[in-house]
């Protein structure tokens, strides 16, 4: 699935097991199927205002902390 770590952290966010800001530890204690190379890029890699982005998925709040940028994207 073309955004599968996406949809695991919407589902956790969703369910509970992730609460908003979250940091790349509590990610991964959500989200634990990954490798740890997603852990540590995906939230920067991914967040709003990153130049080199191809998805602005999350927003930074504060160091290390992220929010979901809503409306969610693809449909998720």
């Amino acid at each position: 699935m073309k955004h599968e770590v996406y949809s695991a952290i919407i589902k956790a966010v969703k369910i509970g097991s992730l609460q908003e800001p979250f940091s790349k530890k509590d990610f991964k204690r959500a989200c634990p199927d990954f490798g740890e190379g997603t852990y540590n890029a995906f939230l920067w890699k991914h967040q709003l205002g990153n130049s080199e982005s191809q998805s602005e998925l999350f927003i930074k709040v504060a160091p290390g902390k992220f929010k979901l940028v809503r409306p969610i994207k693809y449909g998720l």
